[in-house]
């Protein structure tokens, strides 16, 4: 690895870190020296997580936290420092997805997924933001946005809503914390394999889906540990505001 993407030194916090893609970018983070700070509202699982990361080597913990509570965020913060150091990267993971018609989208549907999706980043990235302009520190934020923030698909409302939000949020806040040497930018994946949607590219609807993304095969999670650390590293130092797909071409395909 070169210097451009060592993050020993680093202490990076990632939100939503029980699922899937927040323990893998955990480990990715990990590998490349960062401190890891395991965000979620599952304690014994972020807990756990936190363990196994330990025993491959890495410096991590898990803090329990709601990203959608402003006052949750303050404490987990100041725990996270207390035990880890100074955070430098903050990675904005935590969603939340409904997939049904836009007329059967009940209200706290909506609330659920913008809360968590939109508000929850805005919250963690204020809360951050805060102290690196305080200690007058820069700070380095990645947001994991969705190429349904760039494009749209039936039955996903909400989802799409906030991921076009979180898009917007990230050109906005680049431009406005620059001035405090605060870069911004989001990781856009397509669809990428995960437990829980592999029953889905299972059924007929699926492999028709698959069929649309231009390489002929969903994301892998390995996929995003490249555009992940360009990010997250000081490989992308004169970027900010920019948003990267992760698609196999789908983004392009009109599909």
């Amino acid at each position: 690895m070169t210097t451009q993407f060592d993050l020993t030194g680093d202490v990076a916090v990632i939100t939503g870190a029980a699922g899937d893609l927040g323990r893998h970018f955990a480990r990715v983070l990990g590998e490349a020296g960062a401190a890891i700070a395991l965000l979620g509202r599952r304690a014994a699982l972020v807990a756990e997580e936190a363990e196994r990361l330990r025993g491959f080597g890495y410096r991590a913990a898990g803090f329990a936290a709601d990203v959608t509570q402003a006052h949750a965020l303050v404490p987990a913060f100041d725990d996270v420092e207390a035990e880890l150091g100074p955070i430098t990267i903050l990675v904005n993971n935590a969603g939340r997805a409904t997939t049904q018609p836009a007329l059967e989208v009940e209200e706290a549907d909506w609330d659920d997924v913008l809360d968590t999706n939109l508000k929850g980043a805005w919250l963690a990235s204020r809360e951050a933001a805060r102290r690196w302009v305080r200690a007058k520190r820069p700070g380095n934020i990645v947001n994991i946005a969705s190429i349904l923030g760039l494009r749209v698909a039936s039955q996903t409302l909400p989802y799409a809503v906030s991921k076009a939000g979180l898009v917007q949020m990230t050109k906005a806040l680049s431009l406005e914390w620059a001035r405090h040497q605060i870069r911004v930018n989001a990781l856009a994946p397509g669809y990428v394999m995960t437990a829980l949607n592999q029953d889905f590219f299972s059924t007929e609807a699926g492999a028709a889906l698959i069929k649309r993304i231009p390489q002929r095969r969903l994301g892998r999670l390995e996929d995003l540990d490249g555009p992940l650390l360009l990010l997250a590293s000081r490989a992308s130092a004169y970027m900010t505001g920019t948003v990267l797909t992760v698609d196999g071409g789908h983004l392009n395909s009109g599909l």
